[in-house]
């Protein structure tokens, strides 16, 4: 096992704020050496007119435009050649943005430092509550969206209960094992994605990714549908506002996450581990009772068949009751979250998960059929039966209490584990390179914005309604069971060694029990909403394969290559230049009107040396000879370009001509400074066009033309 998990630890990436910046590999090293072999220019800081590394100085009241304030160091010299942010260097610059820095730090708490990162993990005591609410709070659900199926058929079929949560039990106890033996092979993060992609190819890996994804978006949404359904059932004036409820309860998890994994954690441990110890109590005090009426169970009241009991009735059932193992994998997926040995730790977790569930589970079916109870619509069977073990005192209110929190913040696993899985699948070139950035609190906040308004769609789309949710949970993410355990099936064939006989054997059961649950549930629930997850698979793996070609051809783009041999003379074209020496410059100056903006325009751009062109857009023919009168009053002291533009269009025009420059010298680099304005109070740039702005935009999308703003502050 040690060599497996050396290799994986090759495979996988450590989850740090570093990952945005991924090294460069040989062949563009050894190109970086070359280039800079050739490169002629200035080699050192030494010809600077300014220290680039300031020492701390002594900080006085000093008068600003916010009053007598005392100079805050922004940076500390960690060494020579490098300076270290402060906490002040982070805060914006204008009063707004500050306010807006405050309500943010006051929701979600003061930023942390990249070197808090490890005391951001988890121990196994909080990842236990953290990563297990999902899976231990579809136990309130689970059993009786198997019964509900049955009772179809009439009472009689209820008797089915027993047998086809044996068969559930199996299914968890392989899926569990095998995902135990995941994670030790990959240590640094042992999700379907990455197993079913590294053994199985890019297609099945995305398709596991895709299957979790909708998975957790469903889990956020049912989980919050049954939570709030708890809580008006028993405030049923609180039923029109069902919608807004879930949508709060979203945001307020949202928040609760963007403060960081470790601070989530704690909020989260109470419920969770307050609900295994209510449940373990009724099912203490069901078997009790049921023990002294030497467990003769209870009939259940006749309910007339609506179904015949057939083999698509069973398999629907079963399929209904899998849902109760949904979210079994979110230790491996979260495995980098845990406090060293990583690997060791998830898996002790993991273990005590499925123990907790198959108890809880199994316990509860077994009680439901002792006390003869049945599926009802204005009441759960959790609920039945906490009133039937506690028909009197608290009991039935703290179960109740219990179980509407569970549910509420069972979503809080998927907000653990989604924004991980885009950081795997960005890292890979597969999703928007933004899910790879760590927030302020050292939290993936684009994955957890996204999750969040995803789930808050699908929420308000389906009103809310867990019956409308519930046919769609299984398939994605039995698909992802599925992929992976098949993948370790062939992970262990590729790697000989003691043991790989019993391994792959646990993973082969595993993956047979999990592509039966997944193939069920497509075929039986179909018709009832699971089309839409087997539909949307395989347009998600469409999506992520776009996005892979998309960064494939920026990175080819972007690649260092070595230079020709032979002297270094101009590039072949704008862009392509890599020296100094192959960098011809034409400097464009767009002039509206000769004011200060503008002649600072001017004069910076002739102070770089270069080949200056300023450019006037008149409207008619009559303003292009008053432009040029008042340029020759200046002194003519560098060439214009008058364009008239009788249709009054300003920025269409010049971006055409600076197309024509481009085409007819494709090796210029045509360097544009506009002159801007900037000021001081953002009430007041309403009352201007931003021209400046739409130029600036226009002008990017050129090939070969260079950008550059130089802006007068206007204080008042």
């Amino acid at each position: 096992m040690g060599a497996d998990r050396h290799d994986a630890a090759e495979q996988g990436t450590v989850v740090t704020p570093s990952a945005e910046f991924p090294p460069l590999d040989d062949a563009e090293r050894a190109a970086l050496g070359r280039i800079g072999a050739r490169w002629h220019g200035p080699r050192r800081a030494d010809d600077l007119p300014v220290d680039p590394t300031p020492g701390r100085r002594a900080g006085r009241p000093a008068p600003t435009r916010f009053g007598r304030l005392t100079p805050i160091d922004m940076f500390t010299v960690a060494q020579p050649d490098e300076l270290v942010a402060t906490g002040a260097a982070h805060l914006p610059g204008n009063r707004f943005g500050r306010a807006v820095t405050r309500i943010r730090r006051t929701l979600v708490g003061p930023p942390l430092a990249s070197s808090s990162v490890l005391y951001e993990r988890m121990r196994k005591l909080v990842a236990l509550p953290v990563l297990s609410s999902d899976l231990l709070s579809s136990v309130a659900y689970g059993p009786e969206a198997m019964l509900v199926v049955l009772v179809l058929a009439g009472s009689a079929a209820l008797g089915l209960a027993l047998p086809l949560a044996a068969l559930l039990v199996v299914l968890m106890v392989a899926v569990g094992l095998s995902y135990r033996q995941t994670i030790p092979a990959y240590p640094h993060g042992a999700g379907s994605y990455i197993v079913a992609g590294d053994n199985l190819g890019r297609t099945p890996g995305l398709a596991a990714a895709a299957g979790l994804m909708l998975d957790y978006v469903l889990t956020v949404s049912v989980s919050v549908a049954a939570g709030v359904h708890a809580v008006t059932s028993a405030l049923p004036g609180l039923t029109p506002w069902t919608v807004p409820l879930g949508v709060l309860v979203i945001g307020v998890l949202l928040a609760g996450n963007l403060r960081g994994v470790r601070t989530a954690g704690n909020i989260f441990v109470l419920p969770t581990y307050a609900f295994v110890v209510v449940v373990l109590a009724v099912l203490a005090v069901g078997y009790a009772k049921a023990a002294a009426r030497g467990f003769a169970p209870v009939p259940p009241p006749a309910v007339p068949a609506t179904e015949g009991l057939g083999l698509l009735l069973v398999l629907r059932a079963f399929s209904s009751g899998a849902v109760s193992m949904t979210g079994i994998e979110a230790v491996s997926n979260a495995v980098p979250a845990f406090r060293p040995t990583e690997w060791r730790n998830a898996r002790t977790t993991l273990g005590w998960m499925v123990a907790m569930l198959v108890t809880l589970f199994a316990g509860l079916v077994g009680l439901i059929h002792l006390d003869g109870l049945v599926p009802r619509a204005d009441e759960t069977l959790l609920s039945q039966l906490g009133r039937v073990t506690f028909p009197s005192g608290p009991g039935y209110a703290i179960l109740q209490v219990t179980t509407a929190l569970i549910l509420l913040l069972a979503a809080n696993t998927a907000f653990n584990d989604f924004p991980r899985l885009l950081f795997f699948m960005a890292r890979d070139g597969h999703a928007p390179r933004r899910f790879l950035h760590m927030g302020d609190r050292l939290a993936f906040s684009n994955g957890l914005v996204a999750l969040a308004l995803a789930a808050a769609g699908v929420f308000v789309a389906f009103g809310g309604h867990t019956e409308r949710l519930i046919p769609l949970y299984a398939v994605g993410v039995f698909l992802a069971f599925t992929l992976s355990q098949t993948g370790m099936v062939v992970h262990w064939r590729r790697r000989p060694g003691p043991g790989r006989r019993r391994r792959l054997a646990v993973n082969a059961v595993g993956a047979t029990l999990s592509g039966l649950v997944l193939v069920t549930a497509a075929v039986a629930k179909f018709t009832e909403g699971a089309w839409v997850v087997v539909v949307a698979v395989p347009l998600l793996v469409l999506l992520f394969r776009r996005i892979h070609r998309h960064y494939a051809t920026l990175h080819r783009a972007l690649a260092l290559h070595p230079p020709p041999p032979g002297p270094s003379g101009p590039a072949g074209s704008a862009e392509g230049e890599e020296l100094p020496q192959q960098v011809r410059h034409l400097v464009i100056v767009p002039v509206a009107r000769l004011n200060r903006a503008s002649l600072r325009a001017l004069a910076y751009a002739t102070s770089l040396g270069r080949p200056t062109l300023a450019v006037h857009i008149a409207p008619e023919e009559a303003e292009a000879d008053r432009f040029r009168e008042q340029w020759r009053a200046w002194g003519d002291h560098l060439r214009l370009e008058t364009i008239v533009s009788p249709y009054r269009s300003v920025i269409g025009p010049l971006a055409h001509y600076l197309e024509a420059l481009h085409s007819s010298r494709p090796e210029l680099t045509l360097t544009v400074i506009v002159p801007e304005v900037v000021l001081r109070r953002r009430r007041h740039r309403l009352l201007h066009s931003r021209a400046e702005q739409r130029l600036r935009a226009a002008l990017r999308a050129l090939p070969g033309v260079v950008v550059t703003s130089v802006p007068v502050h206007v204080s008042h």
